[in-house]
């Protein structure tokens, strides 16, 4: 059976780029520990998961749809424009993109949709093969199903998530995620849910009504009357943070499966730098 890997590429920078013990540098005194990182953790996610087909997916400069539903959505990010390139993970980005080519793995910088809904098109598009998300951005959850899982890279502590996991993480099935989430708010994303809903409260009353739809329709069922009122006076908020933790099939992918097709080539994460001029 194919099985696809899906690697969101900013977000293992990022991971890799903030996460390494020590700045390393290279040649002239260049860090580089963002793509060494890098590099490593990708060799390794492809041992562990040996993909027959993948591609790692980066999100470009363009305008957020979805900051047009909610003016606060990632607000909270970091501007990079002000940040000095020592600290900026993107003065790397370059360096990762030749290491990608020098491994003959496809890669695209996305610069119309965000990398989320590229990654559930091609959920969407692919239904009979396994496909493995590499990332630790939670809002992929719900596209986890029989065939597709998460996998949060940590080196010996990775962890491989399916249906099982998010169930006994969260208690509700992984196709409720995103109206689990739209009630207890992401502040990784500076979405608010409603007042007064927790974990654990946003799982009792999925699984007491279903989805978030049938929370709002039948929420003078609710028993707690201070989460009943919760619920009531924040309709038009839980309704738009689905709008915006929802990921959608755009109807478009950078790739077809048959151009994904990967062998590793053995190189080691040294050889490539090397290759790169970093060592």
């Amino acid at each position: 059976m194919d099985k696809l890997l899906i690697v969101d590429g900013h977000n293992l920078l990022f991971q890799m780029f903030y996460g390494m013990p020590s700045r390393i540098v290279g040649k002239g005194g260049k860090p580089i520990h963002g793509v060494l990182g890098f590099v490593g953790a990708l060799i390794k996610i492809i041992k562990i998961t040996e993909p027959s087909h993948l591609v790692v997916l980066f999100d470009g400069e363009h305008e957020n749809a979805r900051a047009a539903l909610n003016p606060d959505y990632k607000k909270n990010r970091t501007d990079y424009s002000k940040v000095a390139e020592q600290d900026n993970p993107f003065s790397q980005l370059e360096y990762v993109y030749r290491a990608l080519d020098i491994l003959s793995i496809s890669y695209s910088e996305e610069g119309e949709y965000e990398v989320d809904d590229i990654i559930a098109s091609y959920v969407y598009r692919y239904d009979d093969i396994e496909i493995i998300i590499s990332s630790f951005d939670s809002d992929y959850f719900q596209l986890i199903r029989d065939n597709v899982s998460v996998l949060r890279y940590r080196g010996a502590k990775s962890v491989v998530c399916d249906r099982n996991y998010v169930i006994r993480r969260f208690g509700i099935l992984p196709e409720l995620y995103a109206d689990f989430k739209s009630l207890t708010g992401d502040a990784s994303d500076n979405i608010k849910g409603a007042d007064k809903i927790g974990p654990k409260t946003a799982a009792k009353l999925i699984n007491s009504f279903g989805g978030l739809e049938q929370v709002l329709s039948r929420c003078a069922r609710i028993e707690s009357a201070r989460i009943r009122t919760s619920v009531m006076n924040n309709e038009r908020r839980l309704c738009n943070n689905y709008q915006l933790i929802k990921l959608k099939d755009v109807g478009k992918i950078p790739f077809e499966l048959n151009e994904l097709s990967y062998v590793y080539n053995g190189l080691t994460t040294n050889n490539i730098l090397e290759r790169i001029g970093l060592l």
